[in-house]
């Protein structure tokens, strides 16, 4: 599944949802926040950690979830920024 994929990415604390909650996909009997697909693109909202470079996190989403993607741009959006430990 996309959504445990970008979520066992290193840098990615949790997905988000996006200021109004739009980014998501609605299953039956349930709405995935933080990736919504179609037949065009595929999206993931993330909020980050800062442990490496926010470009090199993004890559690895992209690469992970690629096989599942198929023919289908993969974009990653950055919603927020987290310092653990703090």
């Amino acid at each position: 599944m996309i959504a445990d994929r970008a979520l066992a990415c290193r840098g990615v604390a949790r997905l988000s949802g996006g200021p109004f909650g739009t980014v998501a996909t609605y299953l039956p009997g349930q709405r995935l926040t933080g990736v919504s697909a179609d037949e065009r693109d595929v999206e993931i909202a993330i909020v980050a950690t800062l442990d490496r470079p926010l470009p090199q996190t993004a890559d690895e989403v992209r690469s992970a979830v690629a096989d599942l993607a198929g023919d289908r741009p993969v974009h990653v959006r950055v919603d927020d920024i987290i310092v653990e430990g703090t």
